[in-house]
């Protein structure tokens, strides 16, 4: 893997292809050193967002980000897959159980020989949604298009943990 992964500019298919053998890889560690087999995990490539990867518990689903894939290719696939195959096997192991908690650090420390790390550093600027100013008595604030939106819609509020004062747009 680490050869293809050396070329520049991988192509989207030979990308979805190293992720997709890294799975399988990660659930072979996993059922040699369990000694249990594990149900295969549904996977696409549409996760959206400054996210890198989501597992889906109860759908035993694996979501990866196509961008950050491309810009990130082995970091992505040496740490960000292993990521989220381990939140699969933890809840298949545990149930449910803190999303970073102690069984999930413990499979991929014991299970993938890796640092348990909680957060990619990717730079998201490329995946980065639109943002809005909005302001408190303190300070401004850029909230997500979500949360604009909310703002607008369903006229909640939101509060600066500073100053305690309601965020207002500021144009």
């Amino acid at each position: 893997m680490s050869d293809d992964l050396q070329q520049a500019n991988l192509t989207t298919k030979m990308l979805e292809q190293l992720v997709l053998d890294k799975i399988s890889t990660c659930y072979q560690q996993a059922e040699q050193r369990l000694n249990r087999t594990f149900p295969r995990p549904i996977i696409n490539f549409k996760q959206r967002g400054k996210a890198a990867g989501s597992a889906r518990l109860q759908t035993n689903e694996l979501r990866f980000n196509p961008i950050l894939l491309q810009e990130n290719q082995q970091h992505f696939i040496t740490h960000t897959v292993p990521h989220e195959v381990a939140h699969l096997l933890t809840y298949q192991l545990y149930g449910r159980t803190k999303p970073h908690g102690k069984e999930w650090q413990q499979i991929m420390n014991q299970i993938f020989d890796l640092v348990a790390k909680t957060t990619h550093q990717y730079d998201v600027a490329s995946v980065k949604g639109k943002t809005f100013t909005y302001a408190c008595q303190c300070t401004d604030h850029q909230l997500t298009i979500r949360r604009h939106n909310k703002i607008i819609r369903d006229n909640i509020k939101y509060i600066c943990r500073l100053c305690k004062k309601s965020l207002t747009i500021k144009y």
